[in-house]
């Protein structure tokens, strides 16, 4: 019974379409038609405007054989373009009139039968679940939050901001961030999280508001990342690229040590380098008075692509080597060259820095906790 309804609704739709091509031509005028009326409706204007003294005779005879002139050009115009032009435009229309059911037809068939399981609404049945999960919990931590006769803990508002700006509910979220924003206790995280949420909440613009809370996060903290982010964000929707890349890389040139942070600064970096012509950003190779990587440093650098965590640890590793040659009496420098050639797997260089490190602890009390540790690794390295 569907497919006959189907069927009927398909030629009532295909006859409505053809009807206006049946009665193509039918009283249909053409610019051939139309003009020389026209102007020989001037024509007579003229004459009119001659008779009541509003014009001169010469002027008068100038208008009319301008008029006559455009008559004639008018006249000897073909009027095959527009016939195909019609012509065509109703073969496409046509086409599309038989097409549209057809494809129709096809696509319901295979993507929209009934017969057909919902697979997609039925494996976003956990999705689903867990959404009216989080959803039910905020709505209880905010309760509680609101009925505390202390106004609630700031970790827990933070906790539901945070909350809220995942779901996507960010003016919920802008709202618990204010709360704490307004205490005594309210850190640079705070307003840097509040700017965040305001930001996204304007499709990404550092409205006024925002850049309050951004200058309040600097206020408290001039090193916090997020904050100088977004002020550098700011500077590059006022039109000063140059400003929003000194930020960032400034910045980015005061650590001593990788951070996941960094990652979001050095694309930021590039993608102003290549639209303006600046210097792309590099991993710095040789700062002479920084500290080299930590295993820790290697592994929050897991999360990069393998080019990109290669050179970062290589620039790392090599630049605490350089300033190792320059100051050879630095055993914590020597220990954390060997623990990075340790975890990139480099067993001579590895051993040859905890040699150089055990050599510096000879001159150590003999108690010194890091005697052990190098002692281990070179058992483990077979040094």
């Amino acid at each position: 019974m569907i497919w006959a309804t189907f069927a009927i609704l398909a030629l009532v739709a295909f006859a409505i379409v053809l009807h206006p091509l049946r009665m193509a031509g039918a009283g249909i005028l053409t610019r051939n038609d139309t003009v020389p009326k026209i102007l020989a409706d001037q024509m007579q204007e003229v004459q009119r405007d001659l008779d009541r003294g509003l014009i001169s005779e010469a002027e008068a005879q100038a208008a009319q054989l301008e008029i006559k002139k455009r008559i004639l050009s008018t006249l000897r115009q073909s009027e095959s373009a527009p016939v195909n032009g019609a012509a065509g435009g109703r073969k496409s229309i046509l086409i599309a009139a038989i097409f549209a059911p057809v494809f129709a037809v096809v696509y319901y068939t295979t993507m929209g039968s009934p017969d057909i399981p919902s697979l997609a609404f039925a494996e976003r049945t956990e999705e689903r679940t867990q959404n009216a999960e989080v959803t039910e919990l905020a709505s209880r931590m905010r309760e509680r939050l609101e009925t505390d006769p202390d106004g609630g803990p700031s970790e827990g508002w933070m906790l539901l901001g945070q909350t809220y700006q995942r779901m996507g509910r960010l003016n919920n979220a802008i709202t618990a961030f204010e709360v704490v924003a307004k205490r005594p206790d309210a850190s640079s995280a705070t307003f840097s999280m509040l700017a965040e949420a305001v930001v996204i909440a304007n499709d990404g613009v550092v409205i006024p508001k925002a850049q309050r809370h951004i200058d309040r996060a600097l206020e408290l903290d001039p090193k916090n990342p997020a904050a100088t982010y977004f002020r550098a964000l700011y500077f590059l929707q006022q039109e000063q690229p140059r400003k929003s890349y000194d930020l960032l890389l400034s910045r980015l040139n005061e650590e001593v040590s990788f951070a996941p942070w960094m990652e979001v600064y050095a694309q930021q970096i590039n993608r102003i380098a290549a639209e303006k012509n600046f210097p792309a950003f590099q991993p710095p190779m040789a700062r002479a008075q920084q500290p080299g990587p930590t295993a820790a440093d290697v592994a929050a650098a897991a999360d990069m692509t393998e080019e990109d965590r290669a050179n970062f640890i290589r620039s790392m590793v090599s630049r605490l080597a350089a300033r190792l040659e320059d100051e050879p009496e630095d055993l914590d420098g020597w220990m954390r060259l060997a623990n990075a050639y340790n975890v990139l797997q480099e067993r001579s260089l590895a051993i040859e820095a905890y040699q150089k490190a055990q050599a510096l602890l000879e001159e150590m009390p003999s108690d010194d906790p890091r005697n052990a540790v190098v002692r281990e690794a070179l058992e483990q390295l077979g040094g």
